[in-house]
């Protein structure tokens, strides 16, 4: 799908359109029909695609250990050891506590996140006219009507998603470290001591606990939707696009690792300070 056939708005609405899928009365639906599903609709394009980068970090990594040798490395296995050894040099300077899962999703965090995100350097035009001519010509459908959103960290559902994961663990630590009684402790009777304040404590508590994982979600879909987004409206003015697009690419070829990392660095602070009994 090219600027030139549409409006500026239809456009940039197009682009930032879901491929999404439902269930109806009448069977499964695919996007327009899925306009009044709300929670039940699954956003193929988002799922597909942080699924497949998700398979492609793993069997990459895993190719590398499976290959590695103590001689001189290879440039696959120097660049996988120096990705190694820096997330487990951040996680050993930043979570306190012993725990053999840390640095494994610390590693998973960041390798997957920074995938997902570098999907925002491929052409915004590429991949929906290729998903518009497999709709076109291998089910029949309006070219139109066909949606691909390439980059999964711009849909607000897996970020949350990715958030809520987080907080599972942070509720998890926090219990598994403190038990039950002191997590209870810790949300009732901070910052005021007194039995009194245990109202108002909970609730400054819960604000807190509550806002850890909303920031990791709202932060990355942020700037990444932001990033997305300015990549359209530079595609929307012709071939003068061009220089524009690439000064935009290689300022965010330092942005993307770096929303990768702030994610995994959070992620560590955060089951660092849920493992700290106080």
């Amino acid at each position: 799908m090219m600027a030139s056939e549409y409006t500026t708005s239809e456009y940039i609405k197009h682009h930032l359109t879901n491929a999404t899928m439902c269930s109806t009365d009448s069977g499964v639906a695919f996007n327009k029909a899925c306009a009044d599903a709300g929670f039940w609709a699954i956003h193929v394009d988002t799922l597909a695609w942080s699924v497949g980068l998700g398979i492609l970090f793993l069997w990459l990594f895993r190719r590398v250990a499976k290959n590695a040798t103590t001689g001189v490395p290879g440039k696959m296995q120097a660049f996988v050891e120096l990705i190694v050894e820096f997330v487990d040099d951040n996680v050993k300077s930043t979570y306190h506590g012993r725990s053999g899962l840390i640095a494994p999703l610390a590693l998973t965090i960041f390798m997957w996140v920074l995938l997902m995100n570098l999907m925002d350097l491929v052409p915004v035009d590429l991949l929906p006219w290729i998903a518009g001519l497999i709709g076109q010509y291998g089910f029949g459908m309006d070219p139109h009507d066909v949606y691909m959103k390439a980059v999964p960290t711009t849909d607000l559902n897996l970020t949350f998603a990715l958030a809520a994961g987080v907080f599972i663990l942070i509720l998890f630590y926090s219990i598994k470290m403190k038990g039950i009684g002191g997590f209870t402790k810790e949300l009732t009777m901070q910052p005021f001591g007194h039995p009194v304040f245990i109202p108002v404590n909970f609730i400054l508590e819960s604000v807190t606990l509550l806002a850890r994982p909303l920031s990791l979600a709202l932060r990355l879909f942020g700037n990444l939707y932001a990033s997305e987004l300015i990549f359209i409206l530079i595609a929307t003015i012709g071939l003068a696009q061009l220089p524009l697009h690439f000064m935009w690419a290689v300022f965010h070829i330092l942005v993307l690792p770096l929303q990768a990392f702030i994610f995994m660095m959070l992620t560590i602070v955060y089951l660092s300070l849920a493992s700290e009994d106080h």
